[in-house]
């Protein structure tokens, strides 16, 4: 086994020992989350990003390529809801991780509550829906850490919601955005 591999699996099982659930997400997602908890939605050292990605077997650019990060001059910093594609259809995201799904989420959820679209896009996440939600509490409880009151309360709406969206989800017609129905998550 290499140096490489073995940095990998023991940062995977001390991301699941510190973070309870967090060694169950994908790669970009668990960068993701330690990225937040270091620096937030500001931007930070390429070189420090890059060591925590190697940790978990990915390279800065796979994170930039998941539509998580902006990486530009030596620096980097995780995308904010709003920049991120409005457009995004997550059965079409050949490189989905469960941050975008949770960050979209919160988005439609911000802006449209449990209505038709957040319920819908809930619903084309399909096995991914219940790691969205474990991701949504992981990220409350980083915000409020890190006392962050205004991004603590878009998680924590969407997990008091999470009920009533589930059951609207279960209701909901596979649809993208042209009203297209869609068969397949």
């Amino acid at each position: 086994m290499s140096v490489d591999v073995a940095l990998q699996l023991i940062n995977r099982e001390l991301d699941e020992y510190l973070g309870g659930i967090q060694g169950e997400f994908d790669a970009d997602t668990r960068f993701a989350i330690t990225w937040f908890e270091q620096n937030g939605l500001k931007a930070g050292d390429y070189g420090t990003a890059n060591n925590i990605a190697t940790a978990r077997g990915i390279s800065v650019e796979s994170v930039k390529h998941a539509g998580i990060v902006e990486s530009a001059a030596g620096k980097v910093r995780i995308l904010k809801r709003d920049e991120m594609d409005a457009d995004w259809e997550p059965d079409a995201d050949g490189h989905l991780t469960v941050w975008e799904c949770c960050q979209h989420l919160v988005r439609l959820h911000e802006k449209y509550g449990i209505g038709y679209e957040a319920a819908v896009m809930l619903k084309r996440f399909g096995p991914k829906a219940d790691d969205v939600r474990d991701l949504a509490y992981v990220l409350h409880k980083v915000c409020e850490k890190r006392g962050d009151a205004k991004e603590a309360t878009a998680y924590n709406a969407l997990i008091a919601d999470w009920t009533d969206l589930t059951r609207e989800a279960a209701t909901a017609p596979l649809t993208n955005r042209s009203g297209q129905m869609r068969f397949e998550v």
